[in-house]
């Protein structure tokens, strides 16, 4: 595997507020993943409409196999969305108007690539899969959740974190027992394991809570209880058996207060909520943890990434670092984004790039390669896009210019 040396290591730049940032290079031929690129698009009425790829996690993974052995791979797993409809509708808790989808069921393509920035759909050769979304001639393995592989959510399965633990990996993301847009008391943690990518085994849901952008490291998992992150303990056999050890869940959420991390609205940019985003990234000196915000970004953050007026309501990308030892401790957090939307395919689109929800980014997926972080983030909920630094250089500006916290 080799990747790109043209990605970008990020840079601390001096913001009007006389504050530091730090911006997060983003690749520049992002987006590296459009619907089209791997079939999501159809004809309806005389017009060609195109789909959804987006919000992957990301993992290396060797892959042995009787064809191929020790070949270094990226796997993405990306929801991927087809034949829907978009509308709009106006919320009244925050005064905007926002989009909605109709006929918005998600499921989760399994894609490779050999230098991180081109991907192919990940064929499982002993067991091909024709899949109809894309038109019946690509095989590769599919994650459904549309009542065809079981019934305990049945509208989709969305943003799948993947998790390297011991010789397999989880593959956890987000279950939906609603339709999407149809209400709160909707999103189930979906629990997969697999070894090659090609067999994946489902364990069940989470059924004791409302949640998404679960994320499993160390024996510890971060999960969001609107608007807040939480951490809790949690074992693996926890997450293999999830309904047998319902009682333990009931528990996690019962004690909510207990194990708060990280609070929402204490910063403008995270003033509606936050969450979990990729999967942790240990260093020599704490846990890397990337998330999501949700708030209003200021004007001097977005003039320094070319945006005239600020944001009212926008997705942003934010990074704390944890204990080693007690990731219950939360040695520092960035107090401004490390990066915001900026580009059309990421903030209101454009004839080129429309967009199905503006003004997002969201990471879901990292991999860390000679020392260079990679994160797969969607953009405008339709696209995939990598941004890069070093991750050094991004601990050692949450230890100079972050809060630390006490």
């Amino acid at each position: 595997m080799k990747i790109g040396a043209e990605l970008g290591e990020g840079e601390i730049v001096k913001i009007a507020s006389d504050k530091y940032i730090f911006k997060i290079a983003s690749y520049t031929n992002n987006p590296i993943l459009k619907p089209q690129d791997i079939g999501l698009v159809w004809e309806e009425d005389g017009k060609l409409h195109t789909g959804a790829v987006f919000n992957g996690g990301a993992e290396i993974f060797v892959e042995n196999s009787r064809l191929k052995s020790g070949e270094d791979k990226i796997i993405l797993t990306p929801r991927c969305h087809k034949y829907y409809k978009k509308g709009k509708f106006f919320d009244p808790n925050l005064g905007i108007e926002r989009s909605y989808m109709e006929n918005y069921i998600s499921e989760v393509w399994v894609l490779s690539s050999e230098d991180g920035i081109k991907f192919n759909r990940f064929k499982n050769v002993e067991n091909p899969v024709e899949n109809p979304a894309a038109g019946g001639a690509a095989s590769g393995v599919v994650i459904k959740g549309d009542r065809s592989e079981h019934k305990d959510f049945i509208y989709g399965i969305e943003d799948i974190r993947i998790i390297r633990h011991s010789d397999y990996y989880f593959l956890i993301g987000c279950g939906k027992i609603k339709p999407p847009f149809k209400g709160k008391n909707a999103d189930r943690i979906a629990i997969y394991t697999t070894q090659d990518f090609s067999n994946i085994k489902y364990h069940g849901i989470i059924d004791a809570f409302d949640s998404r952008n679960a994320v499993f490291f160390d024996n510890y998992m971060l999960l969001r209880f609107y608007p807040n992150m939480h951490l809790a303990r949690v074992e693996p056999e926890q997450l293999l058996n999830p309904v047998e050890h319902r009682e333990y869940w009931e528990q996690i959420y019962d004690r909510r207060e207990h194990n708060l991390l990280l609070k929402a609205g204490i910063y403008p940019h995270e003033s509606e909520k936050i969450g979990a985003g990729t999967q942790a990234i240990k260093t020599d000196r704490g846990w890397l943890i990337i998330y999501h915000a949700v708030g209003e970004i200021g004007a001097d953050i977005c003039k320094s990434y070319g945006i005239k007026d600020g944001i009212k309501r926008s997705y942003s990308v934010c990074t704390a670092l944890l204990d080693l030892a007690d990731p219950h401790k939360v040695i520092c957090r960035t107090n401004l984004p490390i990066y915001i939307p900026s580009m059309p395919y990421e903030l209101y689109g454009n004839e080129q790039y429309p967009v199905d929800i503006p003004s997002v980014v969201f990471p879901v997926g990292a991999i860390v390669y000679e020392d260079k972080l990679l994160i797969y983030c969607g953009a405008g909920d339709k696209y995939t896009i990598l941004l890069s630094c070093s991750t050094d250089k991004l601990v050692n500006y949450l230890l100079e210019y972050c809060e630390i916290q006490t």
